[in-house]
């Protein structure tokens, strides 16, 4: 379901996949190549939400953003980049998701936190408000904590994660 709010269009590209039982609404931008999957909710409705280019959202996960108020000036949008897959049942809410992560399901990204590309988030993990986690490492935990360095194969691996989402799509689509 893709709704307008105000005067808020979702706006998506031609080749994204959102499927029937995923809802959009408001000032939403999704790019090419990128899939919604059933039970996402991405909800622009008092901020903004970016979705980069071949990013996969899977079932049951949350976007959303916070307000403009006296304590968050602009609020929080919601920023995911280009070939980021984020499992089932996230919740990413007025934070940033840089390039190339995974974001394990469960997990829970809050205001102001910042994800770095080549981050992998361990499922279940908590991020709280204003966190910054830096590229490169596995991070878990609730709060999060940094773990280990990933390897070279499992940084690799955000890009084939990726390609897999996009071809999934297709065969959906």
């Amino acid at each position: 379901m893709i709704r307008v709010f105000r005067d808020f269009t979702p706006a998506i590209d031609a080749t994204a996949y959102v499927d029937e039982a995923a809802v959009v609404i408001g000032n939403v931008t999704i790019g090419p190549q990128s899939s919604i999957w059933p039970g996402v909710v991405l909800r622009g409705d008092v901020n903004a939400i970016h979705v980069g280019a071949r990013t996969s959202i899977q079932d049951g996960t949350v976007l959303h953003v916070t307000h403009d108020h006296d304590q968050a000036p602009g609020g929080f949008p919601c920023r995911v980049g280009d070939e980021v897959t984020v499992g089932h049942n996230v919740t990413l809410h007025g934070c940033t998701v840089e390039d190339r992560c995974l974001i394990g399901m469960g997990a829970i990204v809050l205001d102001g936190a910042v994800v770095r590309s080549g981050a992998l988030l361990a499922a279940g993990s908590l991020v709280p408000p204003g966190r910054d986690l830096e590229g490169g490492y596995l991070w878990l935990g609730s709060p999060v904590r940094r773990g280990r360095v990933l390897s070279t194969e499992e940084r690799e691996r955000f890009t084939y994660q990726a390609a897999q989402y996009v071809s999934l799509a297709e065969a959906y689509r």
